[in-house]
């Protein structure tokens, strides 16, 4: 199955509401990703609240065209679930 976000919503501090196409919700801190120069627009917190979800990508993007991957997302919602840490392993995300 294939990840997809189905609705997201800003909470506070780069931290989003999310929920996945598996019936999954939890909430993804987004600080980390907001490193780096191709991320710099959205350290603006004003612009950061701009989030969407992308139809077409079915996953969080903002009107200059930044998105994140949602596995990346379901990682930063579920990373403390000791269930999913070989999943998380197999993408490449360890702490």
């Amino acid at each position: 199955m294939f990840l997809h976000i189905t609705a997201a919503r800003y909470i506070d501090n780069y931290k989003v509401e999310v929920q996945f196409n598996n019936g999954r919700k939890g909430i993804a801190d987004l600080a980390e990703v907001i490193k780096g120069p191709i991320f710099e627009t959205l350290t603006d917190k004003n612009y950061f609240l701009l989030l969407k979800i992308d139809p077409d990508l079915e996953t969080i993007t903002w009107p200059n065209g930044i998105d994140i991957a949602p596995e990346y997302v379901y990682f930063q919602a579920f990373k403390n679930d000791p269930q999913l840490q070989d999943q998380f392993k197999t993408w490449g995300y360890v702490f």
